[in-house]
């Protein structure tokens, strides 16, 4: 779920703190990928008809894989550089909101029955969404087929959103993209939404920055934090009747959530027993996360074309000459990339302004010219 209507919050409130840029813009750019939500939109989106997803002759799932390679190739053919994250062990404090998840699908699987036997081609439609889950498999197809591409991946030791954000204010990667908005409330200095969306390449790229945000909102992270706990996340539940704009409101005028508890009507406003947005705000100051240079050496390799082949084509169906001429992109891709990066190194200098020392040299060398001239020292000695 991520931070509750936190997108139209900050478009309302903090416009210059998000813009829309090109795909191609990230050329050359580490991007930390939040990998479980990207396989979500796969799953979904990917040669999906009804309640029907792309399989193998096994009867197997492959509309991940097949999303996954796609869309890998086109970050790697646009000179951009996925490091993937996947997610590791949730904290106890999310685990209520996955057993309401866990809930909400079994309830979206009955009700996908009762559409299929009714024949109600929306509302199959509209369940099979809600019925999707990924699953360990999923994740360690993707893993298999990313390393095989010679993309770096990561296991996060709990949520890969965070793991994204430490790898991100590390400078190990340029910015996170996913579409759960609380990698800001993890403290990603940037942050993409639709980097990774499967359904379209008309929609931009939408880039939110950190600073700029907190800046135009007029508050500090610590605030911004409280903020979205109050908005509703997924390691608690909201104070019934604040939304994004009247939490905002009460932050402002108050600082911190113990500050607007003490304010506010508790006639008006439902504030849940025993309540644990503090462990809440903790999880989002120090979550869990590993940032070690010997474990973090991302390093994106040539691909294991044989491998690629056995995996892709004789274990899972994909079309042999296909895979063959995706191979090839990924090489040229690889290629153009470190083309890039090296002509980087060796920009022309401006010709807009001479540096200092240069400059002092030339005029030193014209002035003892001219002396050596007004002395009669210029021309050339006679034999």
């Amino acid at each position: 779920m991520g931070i509750k209507g936190l997108t139209k919050l900050l478009a309302d409130n903090a416009p210059k703190g998000m813009k829309e840029m090109k795909f191609e813009s990230y050329f050359g750019r580490k991007i930390a990928v939040d990998a479980s939500m990207s396989i979500y939109q796969f799953l979904i989106v990917v040669g999906r008809t009804g309640a029907e997803m792309l399989t193998n002759e096994a009867g197997e799932v492959t509309s991940h894989l097949q999303g996954m390679f796609n869309r890998t190739i086109r970050l790697l053919e646009a000179g951009i550089k996925p490091v993937y994250v996947f997610d590791g062990q949730p904290p106890d404090l999310k685990k209520q909101e996955l057993a309401k998840r866990y809930s909400k699908r079994a309830d979206a699987t009955e009700d996908l029955a009762d559409a299929m036997e009714a024949g109600n081609k929306e509302d199959i439609e509209k369940y099979s969404k809600r019925t999707v889950k990924v699953t360990r498999q999923h994740n360690e197809d993707c893993k298999k087929l990313l390393r095989l591409m010679g993309v770096p991946v990561v296991e996060a030791p709990s949520e890969a959103e965070a793991q994204c954000a430490a790898l991100c204010k590390a400078d190990k990667v340029y910015a996170v993209a996913s579409e759960d908005m609380d990698s800001l409330t993890f403290g990603a200095p940037r942050f993409l939404r639709h980097l990774m969306d499967p359904s379209s390449r008309k929609i931009p790229v939408m880039e939110f920055e950190t600073g700029k945000i907190l800046e135009e909102l007029n508050l500090t992270m610590d605030q911004f934090i409280d903020l979205c706990i109050l908005s509703g996340c997924d390691y608690c539940d909201s104070i019934k009747g604040i939304g994004g704009q009247t939490a905002l409101k009460l932050i402002r005028q108050h600082g911190s959530i113990e500050n607007i508890l003490e304010n506010i009507s508790k006639e008006r406003y439902q504030i849940p027993e025993d309540w644990p947005y503090n462990e809440a705000r903790r999880l989002f100051k120090e979550p869990l996360v590993v940032i070690d240079d010997d474990k973090m050496d991302l390093k994106w390799t040539s691909p294991d074309e044989e491998g690629l082949i056995q995996f892709l084509v004789n274990e899972n169906g994909f079309n042999s000459d296909r895979v063959t001429k995706a191979i090839e992109k990924i090489k040229a891709a690889k290629n153009k990339a470190s083309q890039g990066r090296l002509e980087s190194f060796f920009k022309p200098v401006s010709t807009g302004s001479v540096p200092l020392k240069r400059k002092e040299a030339t005029d030193k060398t014209k002035k003892e010219a001219a002396n050596k001239k007004a002395k009669g020292g210029g021309g050339r000695k006679k034999k």
